[in-house]
């Protein structure tokens, strides 16, 4: 008996676990293939029936609007399919953008400075999330919304408009462009290749792909789990850190509601995108489809002077529909 209670778990079969990992994402493959198609489509109708929309100005308007929402999507993929949530990324996007914002003080020589205290703040998030969801047992939907509203209070007792100025240099940040194509457009490209190695190629890619399917059974097979979770919401404040840099280098200066609806946004970019809330599944690839439907959409709209009620009743519609599809296709 002593010898059976020594004994160590049993440890699952590398080589099966690899087997489905790669199954898994060749069918997410195709599923972001599949979205990629409704934005292809999406383009399409509006080019055809949304004067001014197929212009070459608008076309790099939506890539350029849609590197801020991109970063922190990515960021909140993570999370989302290690089966956790982030509901703090809005407010940290702005309560980072203001303090970098106030230490760059339209000095190009504190611009390094501001941006390393940024992605030190995006961490240092990201890092308590984790420990609270973790350590205190805490439902994440809950633990990231006190965050939040935690953040939310000091930064609206002490700001209430638009604070600290960005060098003109930084600008070229949101703004520049090589060889046609904007600049954050090239820092979106990178942080994707970046989250798809580490969620393909990864052991923590692995790990977090298992705690979102069933965080019991990676416990029982030797994973860590509260560590992944800790780093995969870490990745989240450094999604929200890089998106708070892209939006105070387009505005020029930080304020307390740059990062308004980058919460809500987000997670229906990951879950257009194919992602499931259940943890287990998601693709960075979809994220980015799914970040694309969300900047086409607003972009028709305000072509179309839709009201800004209407847009979020019309992007409600949308979520539901996507989602229920997936849903069905899943019962199939």
């Amino acid at each position: 008996m002593s010898a059976l209670l020594n004994s160590p778990a049993p440890q699952p079969d590398a080589t099966s676990d690899a087997d489905n990992i790669t199954r898994i994402a060749g069918r997410f493959n195709l599923r972001s293939m599949g979205i990629y198609l409704v934005v292809l489509g999406m383009a399409l109708c509006a080019a055809l029936f949304v004067p001014g929309f197929a212009t070459a100005g608008n076309i790099v308007n939506i890539f350029q609007r849609s590197v801020a929402l991109g970063l922190v999507s990515i960021g909140q993929t993570f999370v989302i399919i290690g089966g956790s949530l982030d509901l703090s990324v809005a407010t940290a996007i702005s309560t980072i953008g203001v303090v970098s914002a106030i230490m760059m003080d339209n000095k190009t020589e504190n611009m390094a400075v501001a941006v390393g205290a940024a992605l030190l703040m995006g961490i240092a998030i990201g890092l308590v999330n984790g420990l609270i969801i973790t350590r205190l047992k805490i439902n994440a939907f809950i633990a990231t919304l006190g965050t939040s509203l935690i953040l939310q209070g000091i930064l609206f007792s002490g700001f209430d408009n638009y604070a600290g100025k960005v060098p003109r240099e930084f600008q070229s940040v949101a703004y520049g462009d090589l060889l046609g194509i904007p600049l954050g457009v090239y820092i979106l490209m990178a942080v994707l290749i970046g989250a798809w190695v580490i969620l393909r190629f990864t052991p923590f890619g692995y790990h977090l792909f298992a705690v979102g399917g069933n965080r019991e059974t990676a416990r029982l097979s030797g994973v860590r789990t509260d560590r992944v979770i800790i780093l995969a919401h870490i990745l989240s404040g450094l999604g929200a850190a890089l998106a708070a840099i892209i939006l105070i280098a387009r505005l020029r200066s930080g304020g307390p509601r740059i990062g308004i609806g980058y919460d809500l946004d987000s997670i229906g970019a990951v879950v257009v995108g194919g992602s499931l809330l259940s943890g287990g599944r998601g693709s960075v690839f979809g994220t980015l489809a799914g970040v694309l439907v969300v900047s086409i959409l607003a972009n028709v709209f305000n072509f179309l002077n839709v009201s800004a009620f209407a847009q979020d009743v019309l992007r409600g519609v949308v979520l539901i529909v996507v989602v229920a599809v997936y849903s069905y296709r899943a019962r199939r």
